[in-house]
This record gives structure tokens, C-alpha cells and sequence, in this order.
């Protein structure tokens, strides 16, 4: 017991591994390990590797569908078949403490670990997505973060030629001290070119392709992203450094292995870098490896078989290989002007032994590393939250602006207007497969050569979750697949990163809990199957955790993207309708109004996920059948900044009246779910009706697209250019 014990405390802390975590160890190894080996252990028992405090949770979310051709992690990625040969593969994934230490490279090298995640399945990487949280812009530490982020995203995916199509971005002070910087990437592959990563074969070869090793990223999967910035600590060591103009060519060089039908398998070096790769393809093949790091190309003198393994480096990859192909991938690997060597073997038992040279320097089963403890919690309620859902919103008085004022804030706030800041900066046009760019519902990019097309979203609401997790989980679920019926799309699959606090407090396991909970129920009831995603635990600064930001990326579907719809009203004369109608909760609570205008989040949100599902399959009926002009899902700002958005889009007017039964903030700013805005000709009303009807949807006629005001009887009446320039205009100005 005391040599078990006298591992420093220290040594333990820079591995993120607990004391009796250790002690687990020793007991399975029934010896001491030496210092290689407990890195490797401390890196994929991580909780960025392992999921040990979440993986339990993950079982509740449904994972099978027709179109599901991988179980969610067996693989780096997500993947469905999407028809005609072709299957879709994605995955979103968080770059979150890197990112708040060092802003441009770790978005950047969060771009590039996603974009390998995909290629490394052999599918061309053809959309990028992200979604990012900061604290208010009025701090220069925020600004700062936030422009960083935004390049470091900028020039990783432009570089690859990657279109950038998508996203969202939030502010607000529970982001301040940690920031949220998630990257999803979606790629095409035919299935039968389909490739994993898996060391199979007893003999066949183990080849390292791509970049020179350094010590950038060491810890990085333990060190950083594996606890909480609870300390002022020197962590840009642990930040990876990028180059995609490198990544391009390992891009096409990997494309071209996996067409040549020259590769077993394929893994990417990403957290916990060589020993990841290695010994998670063996465990999926249930496999051994050798391997002979004196043979991995190094950038810097004097590096330890400690630092190359878990180097986390960019820009590299593992092949798997039979022996005689190994000249004919080293003539491919030539042409792009790539190093690659052969660093070892797949052998038949079970283990994986490192060594430098003839010495060896680690020698484990592969189960200990692959199996980590698993840990379930019992969550407990944070306390305030039974007050906050309380809090009694009727009884808030009226603000002294009038309703035309509060709308302008509300389009001019940075959560709501436009972000072509941020997009401009992204090339989204690059392939030439973006039908709708960023600032809709829900991308579109065609897939030539077919009449098909996919809708692409991420989504979330930690605002909402904080309030309520299971309920702000399933809107999360319920929002994304609305926007991408918004353009016609049928919601096929998702993919999801959770962003949560340290989930060893009770309060935010509860959350954590919760939130999945919501999700999955969400999942089930709308039919969309969760295929991939990633966890990021331990979101805290000093003590204090960012809301629970579950994030969803969506895949939809759409058969023929001459069928596709987008949110701008179109001509004069157009009926305006609310489908879902003013059914349920108006939908103050948590809303973005009550927290620009009263300064408050509070309240109790609402969702009726079975009235959800009869609006979106409503809504995309509709749209198949050519009945309406324009949909927009209404959510953040509530009805009026939808209203004004679809005027926005069309730049035409619309004229209208809302309830006079409610007050007038709620009709217009309450973020009520299940809830979409479309425009049709007249001719058409009288079968909607009908269709409504028939799917127990409410309906309620709103007014007609008319003139150049945004025209509410009785509340606003503002010129378009007036509420253009303030949406337009909004996030410069906070810039500023």
C-alpha cells in the first residue's frame, strides 16, 4: 500500500487521475507503473477520453434507425445512408479550454481535429458548422476571445477549402471565464468506400503520416480539457499549434489510400495523441500493437517516449496496412511530399508494448487502458432553482419603452442580430454546393450529381437549461429539427456536444443528467436518432460553472433542393400565419426580452413535444407540397423579431394585429415553443386550413406581406430600413 500511495500529489493532479484511480491501476497491472505507461493510462482515463462520469448518462439517448450504419462511438464519427450509394458522416466536438487560453489556435486546431474525425471514416469533409459562447462584448477580455475564435476558425477552414456554412453565437456572463467554441463537420462518402479505425490483422503494419511531433498538446486531454481553470496556471504549453495548409494535402493523400484500397484502417492522432490512436484501434479490433517511437519523426531534440506519446500535435495520422502494400502507400504518401514511416505492428495479443530502440518502455494490456472506472452520481437539485422557476412573470410591470423601442433593442442585441460579421469571414461559397448560406434556419448544400440536398443547424440554449435542464434539453432537440424543416428538410440524425461544469458537484451532475434526459425524450418523440457527438466536462472558472449548453448539430434531408424553402415573405398580397397558433405558455420565461428589458432570467419554460411534432411535420408537408412561400421557426425575441426577420430577408412590409388578449410583451417577445411563421399566396389558405385540421395543429392568421413598414395594429408601426438597420448593424455597434 505505501508504494501504491507514494506517487506525488502532483504527478496525480497533472494527469487528472484521483488517488484511488492510481491504486485502481496498480491492483490490475498487480504492479507499479512506470512513468509511460501511467501517462498513457492518466490520457485515455481521462475523463475527454473516457466519459467516465457521462458515458452511463449516454445510454439513454436512442442511437438505431434505418439509416444508422455505425453505433455511436465505435467510431470517430457518426454515420447514415443517406440513398443512391452515398452515406453522410458528422460530428460536432468542443475546443472549449484551449480556446479561452489561447483564442485563435484553439479554435483553429479544434477546426482541424474535426475535419480529421471525418476524412480518417475515408468521407470528403463538405460542410463546417460551429457554435460559440462569450461573455458580454462590453469586456475587452470577451472581445478579444471572441475575435480570436472567430479567426482561428476563419483561417483553419478557409485554408482547407472547406465551406463554412453555419452556426450560432451567444453572449452572455456565464461564459466570461470559460468560453464555448464547438466545431461540427459534416463529410460524403460512398459506402462502400466507407473505412475504420481499426488495428486488424496480426503483421500487418503500423504508419504514422503527417507532421513532425513536438511537445505541443502534451495534456492536453488530461491536463486541460479534463479540469476546471480553478487556478492563475501556465497552460499554453498544452494548446496545440495548427497548420492547414498541411492538413489539406493529408486531406487528399488520405482520400487517395482510402480510394486505392490500399489501407486496413484508418485512426487520426487527436487527444492523448499517439496512444490514442494506437490503442483504441486495437481495442475495437480486439487486437495488439507494438510500436517503436524512436521511429516517429520528431521536431525538437531531446523528446522522451513519455512526450511522444502523448504529444498531441496536429496534422497527423495513423494507417493500418498489410506488409506488401507498404511501397505502394510510400509512392502515394510521396506524391503529396508527406513523411511517413512504419513505427510498428498489429500483433495478436492483447497488449501494447512501446519501445525506444531495443528498450522497452511501456508494456500493458489494452483492456486497462480502453477500460476506465465508471462513475454514476446522484444529482441534486441547485437550490435556486425552484425560485427561479417561481418567479411570477405576469407580474412584472410593462417597460417604459414602448413596443417599437423594445423591438429595436431586441434586433440590435448581439444574441439576436445578424452575425455577417462573423461569417463574412468564412469562405461559404467554396465547392460550390451552398444552396442557402449562413444566416437562415438552417444551411443547404446540394450534393451534385443527385437531386438531393442537406440541411445543416446547431442549436442550443443554455439560458433555458439553466431553468429547467430536462425541459432546455428536449427545446434543444426540438429547435434544431424545427429550423431544418424550416427549409425543407426531414430531420435525419444529430449529432451533439454537452458543455457542463464539473460533474463531480451534485448540482451540475443533475444538470448534466437532465438535460440528456430532455434530449433523448425529444429524440424519441420526433423520431432523430443521435449518431455521434462529444462531452466537455469541467467548463469552471474559480469556482463558477457556465449554464448547461447541451449543443445539437442536425442532419436533414431534402430529396430534391428544388423543393426547398427559405424565411424571407415574397410577394404583396401573401396571407401570414402562425402555425402552431398562440397554443400553450406565451413563453416569457428565459426569453431573450425578459433579460435585455428586465435584466432577469427566470421563469419555467414549456414544450409539448407531441403538438412539436404535429407543427414540424405540418410545416414540411406544406413545403413539399408547394402550399406556402416562406417558413421561419419563431424562437429567440419571440414573434415580433420573427415578423421582422421574414420582412428583413424579403425586404417587404407585412401588416398585421396579435391577440389583444395577452399583454403586449408576451404576444410579441415570449419565446414559446412549436412554433413556425410561414407566408402563402391566398388561393392556397383554404387547404392549409384543411391540412391543419387534419393534423391537430393550431392555426392562427396573423395578416398579410404589404407595403415597406413592419406594420402590428395598435403596437409597431417602423420602417423596414429602420428595423433592418438596427439587426444589420447591432453586433459592430457592441464591437465598437
Amino acid at each position: 500500500m505505501t508504494e501504491k500511495m507514494s506517487i506525488p500529489e502532483e504527478a496525480l493532479d497533472r494527469l487528472a487521475l484521483t488517488r484511488a484511480e492510481y491504486a485502481l491501476v496498480v491492483e490490475r497491472l498487480g504492479r507499479v507503473p512506470n512513468d509511460v505507461e501511467l501517462g498513457m493510462v492518466g490520457s485515455l482515463w481521462s475523463e475527454h477520453c473516457s466519459y467516465k462520469h457521462s458515458r452511463p448518462l449516454l445510454r439513454m439517448f436512442p442511437s438505431q434507425g434505418e439509416r444508422v450504419m455505425v453505433k455511436p462511438g465505435e467510431e470517430n464519427a457518426g454515420v447514415v445512408d443517406i440513398g443512391d450509394g452515398l452515406a453522410v458522416v458528422m460530428k460536432i466536438e468542443s475546443h472549449n479550454h484551449p480556446s479561452a487560453i489561447e483564442p485563435h489556435q484553439g479554435a483553429a486546431t479544434g477546426v482541424g481535429g474535426i475535419v480529421r474525425d471525418i476524412f480518417t471514416m475515408g468521407a470528403r469533409p463538405i460542410a463546417l458548422l460551429n457554435s460559440l459562447r462569450f461573455g458580454p462584448l462590453d469586456q475587452p477580455r470577451n472581445r478579444y476571445l471572441f475575435g480570436g475564435v472567430v479567426g482561428g476558425i476563419s483561417d483553419y477552414g478557409n485554408c482547407l477549402g472547406i465551406p463554412d456554412v453555419g452556426g450560432e453565437v451567444v453572449f452572455s456572463p456565464s461564459y466570461s471565464g470559460n468560453p464555448l467554441a464547438n466545431a461540427m463537420c459534416v463529410g460524403l462518402v460512398d459506402t462502400k468506400r466507407l473505412i475504420r479505425a481499426r488495428a486488424e490483422g496480426p503483421g500487418n503494419l503500423l504508419v504514422m503520416v503527417g507532421s513532425d511531433t513536438g511537445r505541443d498538446g502534451i495534456h492536453g486531454a488530461s491536463g486541460l480539457a479534463s479540469r476546471t481553470f480553478e487556478e492563475e496556471r501556465e497552460l499554453r504549453p498544452t494548446v496545440q499549434v495548427g497548420n492547414p495548409f498541411l492538413e489539406k494535402v493529408l486531406i487528399e493523400a488520405c482520400l487517395e489510400l482510402v480510394d486505392s484500397g490500399l489501407l486496413v484502417g484508418l485512426a487520426d492522432l487527436g487527444a492523448a495523441g499517439l496512444t490514442s490512436a494506437v490503442v483504441e484501434s486495437a481495442g475495437r479490433a480486439g487486437s495488439g500493437v507494438e510500436i517503436d517511437v524512436s521511429r516517429v519523426l520528431r521536431r525538437e531534440e531531446g523528446m522522451t517516449p513519455y512526450e511522444v506519446m502523448l504529444s498531441e500535435s496536429q496534422e497527423r495520422m495513423l494507417l493500418i496496412i498489410a506488409p506488401e502494400n507498404w511501397d505502394n502507400v510510400k509512392v502515394i504518401t510521396n506524391r503529396w511530399d508527406l513523411w511517413a514511416d512504419v513505427i510498428g505492428q498489429v500483433t495478436d495479443d492483447d497488449r501494447v508494448r512501446i519501445r525506444e530502440g531495443n528498450v522497452q518502455v511501456a508494456d500493458l494490456p489494452v483492456g486497462v487502458l480502453t477500460d476506465p472506472p465508471l462513475y454514476t452520481l446522484e444529482g441534486k437539485k441547485p437550490p435556486e432553482l425552484d425560485r427561479l422557476q417561481a418567479v411570477d412573470l405576469e407580474a412584472l410591470p410593462l417597460p417604459s419603452e414602448g413596443p417599437s423601442e423594445v423591438l429595436l433593442r431586441l434586433l440590435a442585441s448581439p444574441n439576436i442580430a445578424s452575425k455577417l460579421w462573423v461569417y463574412r469571414q468564412y469562405d461559404h461559397q467554396v465547392m460550390t454546393n451552398t444552396v442557402v448560406p449562413p444566416g437562415s434556419d438552417a444551411a443547404v448544400v446540394r450534393i451534385k450529381g443527385t437531386r438531393k440536398a442537406l440541411a445543416l443547424t446547431t442549436d442550443g440554449n443554455g439560458r433555458l437549461c439553466y431553468l429547467d435542464p430536462y425541459t432546455g434539453g428536449a427545446i434543444a432537440v426540438a429547435e434544431a429539427a424545427r429550423n431544418v424543416v424550416c427549409v425543407g428538410a426531414k430531420p435525419i440524425a444529430l449529432t451533439d456536444c454537452l458543455n457542463f461544469g464539473n460533474p463531480e458537484k451534485p448540482e451540475v451532475y443533475y444538470q448534466m443528467e437532465e438535460c440528456i434526459k430532455g434530449m433523448a425524450q425529444a429524440c424519441r418523440t420526433l423520431g432523430v436518432p443521435v449518431i455521434s457527438g462529444n462531452v466537455s466536462l469541467y467548463n469552471e472558472t474559480r469556482g463558477e460553472a457556465i449554464y448547461p449548453t447541451p449543443v445539437v448539430g442536425m442532419l436533414g434531408l431534402l430529396e430534391d433542393v428544388d423543393k426547398g424553402c427559405q424565411i424571407g415573405f415574397r410577394e404583396n398580397g401573401d396571407v401570414v400565419l402562425l402555425l402552431g397558433g398562440d397554443a400553450g405558455d406565451p413563453g416569457l420565461a428565459g426569453s431573450e426580452y425578459l433579460e435585455v428589458i428586465h435584466h432577469l432570467v427566470a421563469g419555467k419554460p414549456s414544450l409539448d413535444l407531441d403538438l412539436e411534432g404535429r407543427v414540424q411535420g405540418l410545416c414540411l408537408s406544406l413545403i413539399n407540397d408547394g402550399l406556402v412561400e416562406s417558413a421561419h421557426d419563431c424562437s429567440l425575441g419571440g414573434l415580433g423579431v420573427a415578423l421582422a426577420l421574414c420582412c428583413i430577408k424579403g425586404q417587404v412590409g407585412f401588416r398585421g394585429r396579435l391577440d389583444a388578449a395577452l399583454r403586449w410583451d408576451e404576444s410579441l417577445f415570449g419565446e414559446g415553443q412549436s412554433r413556425i411563421v410561414v407566408s402563402a399566396h391566398p388561393d392556397n389558405l383554404k387547404r392549409i386550413i384543411e391540412k391543419a385540421q387534419a393534423s391537430g395543429v393550431p392555426l392562427l392568421e396573423l395578416g398579410i406581406v404589404e407595403g415597406r413598414n413592419l406594420n402590428i395594429e395598435g403596437l409597431i408601426d417602423i420602417p423596414l430600413a429602420g428595423i433592418a438597420s438596427r439587426w444589420e448593424n447591432g453586433l459592430e455597434e457592441a464591437l465598437k
